[in-house]
């Protein structure tokens, strides 16, 4: 996309839409010219987050916060968000969010410069006044979608971990909020908790 004219291009995906608990977490990722003329060889493997292990995640978004040509920002809607205006909607939310901070954010540096924002999925992010290409599963074909992934998914586990200790007995720090057997099961005996989505049918049938 550098190559075709653009002075920036912002990758974004999320992380958390299928989940029975916790917020729905989004980044969006902008890499420099100069990040691409250099050979990053910690960063040659990286993968869809969903493809990779738990420790696998943690070195890449390490490496990736230590790397001075990359700049990111992350956004999140809580369950009480999503319960009101639906998972979608609040997808959508954070990532016009995350995308308008990392606007923001890297604008003095970019200064008028042409954005091109690819999103992973089939639906642009409305709202936003900038070029957008939508990429069915452009985590797993495109590089600044794959950091993105990974950096979502490594903030959101951790808050995810925090909240096991703040709820105990449902795994958190286990399952991440996904609808698993155990986590189910705990639900049943339970009940739901603060951030639970009502919304979602195994738990709406609970209250």
């Amino acid at each position: 996309m550098l190559d075709s004219g653009y002075d920036q291009v912002i990758g974004v995906d999320e992380v958390g839409m299928g989940c029975l608990a916790g917020p729905v977490v989004v980044c969006a990722v902008s890499f420099s010219k100069e990040f691409f003329r250099k050979s990053h060889r910690k960063l040659r493997w990286l993968r869809d987050s969903k493809l990779l292990l738990p420790h696998q995640r943690e070195e890449f978004a390490d490496a990736l916060k230590k790397e001075k040509n990359i700049k990111f920002q992350l956004a999140f809607c809580y369950p009480k968000t999503i319960d009101k205006i639906n998972i979608y909607q609040a997808t959508r939310k954070a990532m016009r969010r995350a995308v308008k901070k990392l606007e923001h954010y890297t604008a003095a540096l970019l200064q008028q410069g042409s954005r091109v924002v690819l999103v992973d999925g089939k639906n642009k992010i409305e709202g936003l006044k900038m070029d957008q290409v939508v990429i069915i599963k452009g985590d797993r074909k495109v590089f600044s979608i794959a950091c993105a992934s990974i950096l979502a998914k490594v903030f959101r586990d951790k808050m995810m971990a925090k909240y096991a200790k703040k709820f105990p007995g449902y795994g958190f720090e286990k399952h991440k909020g996904y609808g698993t057997k155990e986590h189910l099961a705990s639900l049943t005996k339970l009940g739901p908790c603060a951030i639970h989505r009502f919304s979602f049918a195994p738990v709406k049938k609970l209250i």
